[in-house]
């Protein structure tokens, strides 16, 4: 299996089969997380909407592991990273944030950021063993506790 990431773009028949990956892969999320995932309001339209705006990465084809990443000012935001559950512990987590920071180089951005929510504690595990440190807590509108932590991991 071919491990090197590739970009897809807006008018990529793929984007179907990334949808597809995205809600398989944060369905065990329903009811666990509060509030709900965006990823509910998320449709192929939206998604060639960000593949206009922003970079989306996967591997596999059909894709079995993806991330969409969102330069910022200061950072590199990761967004949206899931490997298939079929798949998962083989190293693919660790192949996207790899090429991440090689993106990040390229942009000459210092700094790797993603948001993970507060009640997935593998989740924070995860990042923890990929090099990200927790940075922030906040909460979303309407909540008066954190729901998401900020983790950060510098780009070396």
């Amino acid at each position: 299996m071919d491990l090197t990431p590739y970009q897809i773009g807006p008018d990529d028949a793929a984007l179907a089969d990334l949808l597809t990956l995205m809600r398989d892969c944060f369905a065990y999320m329903e009811g666990r997380i509060a509030p709900p995932s965006s990823l509910g309001k998320v449709t192929q339209t939206s998604l060639q909407k960000t593949a206009s705006e922003a970079e989306i990465w996967c591997i596999g084809t059909p894709p079995i592991a993806c991330m969409i990443l969102t330069p910022k000012r200061s950072c590199l935001y990761l967004g949206k990273i899931c490997v298939a559950p079929t798949h998962q512990r083989l190293g693919l987590a660790r192949h996207l944030i790899d090429h991440a920071t090689d993106r990040a180089r390229q942009l000459r951005l210092t700094t790797l950021e993603l948001q993970t929510r507060v009640e997935l504690v593998d989740n924070h595990a995860t990042f923890k063993a990929l090099g990200f440190s927790e940075h922030a807590r906040t909460a979303h509108p309407g909540y008066d506790r954190p729901t998401s932590i900020t983790m950060r991991k510098p780009v070396v």
